[in-house]
């Protein structure tokens, strides 16, 4: 007897497509009941999530909080500016050679600490040999078997790409892992973008059964233009912080010096980001079709004012575009 596949992947479809479809109930908005606070941190690659969450992690510290940041990006940065620039081993590739000698990875061997903040890298596979989804998967499960769980941690801040869609990246909105979600973007269409792709994401799998809200926008390089503010009020999440476009944070930060502290003139602000990341009740966003994303900016920079012309079949054909025979009956005219 045969086995019909594919309706058996069409019933699985279905099944997913009905889930999703059912109403939610309100999001949770009181503060997590655990001990920890497990908060991943989402945005586009390059727009200041690690220079974000090196000084947000010290900062909290600072605060009288145990605060352990770990690096979800296969390009292993987020711990950097931390460690004035020192690369810091990963998990995944530490394991790798530890197994090869037959010994087992230690808490020593991948997790380094300054200011009170503990910090970590999952890594990842280098250019064109392996997921780097399927790498973050592996390093969740590597943690689980250090003793994640029995950490004592008042923070887990979890830093990961926003413009990968790969399982692994999901990770924490899938798997409810996380209780809230923070967003990083900048007043720049492509951060928005991302921004907005995770506020899909948290809704979807929130149709699916999944508990994790976003707990606000943090703006950085922020030019005054008002286009991330807008984002935040649209979607109806809360900004936590701008951090100004300020070419002294653009010093510190390429000289990899921290500037969350209460020493630095910066300090004030990463102080009270500290503690609206820590208050802050995970919301029920509402994101925005691509129209109402482009909206957000004037039509002239983002080219939103221009209309799709269809092509015909005879424009793909160019030079060999020939007149097709057609089976017309024409009758002359009486």
């Amino acid at each position: 007897m045969s086995l019909d596949v594919p309706n058996l992947k069409d019933g699985y479809d279905k099944r997913l497509r009905d889930e999703a479809s059912q109403p939610t109930d309100d999001i949770v908005t009181d503060a997590p009941t655990k001990k920890t606070q497990i908060i991943a941190i989402y945005g586009k690659g390059g727009i200041g999530k690690s220079f974000t969450l090196a000084n947000l992690s010290h900062m909290m510290a600072e605060q009288g909080k145990r605060v352990l940041l770990i690096g979800c990006d296969p390009k292993s940065d987020t711990t950097s500016l931390l460690f004035g620039g020192k690369a810091c081993p990963t998990i995944i590739e530490t394991s790798a050679q530890k197994k090869d000698s037959g010994e087992e990875v230690k808490i020593g061997d991948v997790c380094f600490k300054r200011g009170g903040v503990f910090a970590m890298e999952l890594g990842g596979p280098e250019v064109g040999r392996g997921c780097g989804g399927r790498g973050i998967i592996h390093g969740f499960e590597l943690l689980e078997k250090l003793g994640f769980h029995d950490w004592d941690f008042d923070y887990v801040l979890l830093d990961f790409l926003g413009d990968v869609v790969c399982g692994g990246f999901g990770l924490p909105i899938a798997r409810d892992m996380a209780q809230k979600v923070i967003l990083v973007a900048s007043n720049d269409l492509q951060s928005l973008y991302v921004a907005n792709n995770v506020c899909s994401a948290v809704e979807y799998f929130r149709k699916l059964g999944g508990n994790v809200g976003v707990a606000g926008l943090v703006i950085n390089k922020d030019d005054g233009t008002g286009e991330a503010a807008a984002f935040a009020k649209a979607v109806d999440i809360p900004i936590l912080a701008a951090i100004p476009q300020d070419d002294d944070l653009r010093k510190k930060s390429a000289n990899y010096q921290i500037v969350g502290t209460m020493d630095s003139q910066w300090g004030t602000m990463f102080a009270e980001l500290g503690i609206n990341v820590a208050d802050a009740p995970p919301q029920h966003p509402s994101p925005l079709d691509q129209d109402g994303l482009l909206g957000l900016f004037d039509s002239k920079e983002t080219g939103a004012d221009y209309t799709l012309v269809p092509a015909t079949d005879a424009d793909m054909r160019g030079k060999n575009a020939k007149p097709k025979t057609s089976l017309e009956v024409i009758y002359d005219s009486v």
